[in-house]
């Protein structure tokens, strides 16, 4: 019998989630995709708590109107690697969250990445 989407993601999640953890040398970035936007948290799970995040939700972000949803997601990525860096954060683990890495899962990466995050 074949698996719900949620049933699959969340299957693939608690695989990736047994080998990806963040300690506070290097957080977890943490990428959540709904159908109208994209979040990041970056996450210290030795202590349980989100140092700092990023989504599309934000004014400087959602106020840009006509937009893909790719541009979106870079956007936030670029957001997120300023707003790390400011907070002391250079390098990260990345955790997908059951998601496929293509698309704009990727183009938030990338962004980060550009934006001068490490992982």
């Amino acid at each position: 019998m074949a698996l719900a989407k949620n049933q699959r993601r969340e299957r693939i999640k608690r695989r990736i989630r047994k080998k990806v953890y963040g300690a506070t040398g290097t957080p977890r970035m943490s990428v959540f995709r709904s159908n109208k936007g994209i979040y990041v948290q970056i996450i210290n799970d030795d202590e349980g708590k989100t140092l700092v995040s990023a989504s599309s939700l934000d004014k400087e972000i959602a106020d840009n109107k006509g937009i893909t949803k790719c541009e979106q997601a870079r956007l936030v990525g670029t957001k997120a690697a300023k707003v790390a860096l400011e907070a002391g954060i250079t390098e990260v683990v990345f955790d997908r969250n059951g998601c496929l890495y293509h698309g704009r899962v990727k183009e938030l990466a990338d962004a980060a990445r550009k934006g001068g995050l490490k992982f």
